[in-house]
């Protein structure tokens, strides 16, 4: 099916806790016809842990933060360089199955990744994104009332380092690998704006672009508000 545009917000670099209460929010108060949106950004480094994620996964966290979140899975790194995107869908509307959305968005991967020339796949053992042996993309969703949020973690130019201090998606010993090392693509907006088009598809929407300071300047608003709370 292909249905109405989403909005799509490039926020730049915003911090992680104000913006994921951001879309705790957008989530409780959106009815049947809140159009859904896409959020585009990037977080300052922090370790993330799913909402049964097991501590014993954090093995060396040192000066990074560590935050318990409501998404699946287990913990994970985000850091400037790496592409999250934050998929704010009515999923009965867009005719999409939980199952459904996480192949929808690995897929969007894939096709960017095999536009560069890079032999990419899922996993269902261990969802995300890999190349070889190494995870080049993490998913984890939460789904309220209906509708997704959370989302996926593309790495681009990202520092990997941080990736050594735990237990990736709770898998011992598992690869880490980003874009810059595999294709040279190193700009984080020009990974958003290649992916975009994939990312519409996979999802069933006719491809439509906000206007970046325009957005940036609502969902901003937003997100002091509730960081104010």
């Amino acid at each position: 099916m292909s249905s109405a545009a989403p909005l799509i917000r490039h926020l730049g670099l915003v911090p992680y806790e104000p913006t994921w209460r951001a879309m705790q929010r957008f989530t409780d108060e959106r009815d049947q016809s809140t159009p859904d949106e896409i959020w585009m950004v990037e977080h300052p480094p922090i370790f993330t842990l799913g909402l049964n994620a097991s501590r014993e996964h954090l093995l060396a966290p040192g000066d990074i933060p560590v935050i318990q979140i409501d998404r699946g899975g287990q913990v994970t790194y985000h850091g400037p360089g790496q592409l999250v995107i934050y998929p704010l869908i009515n999923l009965k509307r867009q005719a999409l199955g939980v199952r459904q959305l996480v192949v929808a968005l690995e897929n969007a991967i894939i096709a960017y990744a095999g536009e560069l020339g890079l032999a990419a796949r899922g996993s269902r053992d261990a969802p995300g994104v890999y190349v070889g042996a190494a995870k080049l993309a993490s998913i984890g969703l939460r789904i309220r009332r209906g509708a997704s949020y959370h989302g996926l973690a593309l790495n681009v130019s990202l520092d990997l380092q941080p990736f050594e201090r735990i237990n990736v998606c709770g898998y011992r010993g598992l690869a880490v690998t980003r874009l810059a090392d595999l294709c040279g693509v190193s700009d984080v907006r020009t990974a958003a704006g290649g992916l975009e088009p994939h990312l519409m598809r996979e999802l069933g929407f006719t491809a439509q672009r906000a206007d970046p300071q325009t957005a940036h300047s609502a969902i901003s608003t937003d997100l002091q508000a509730v960081s104010s709370r």
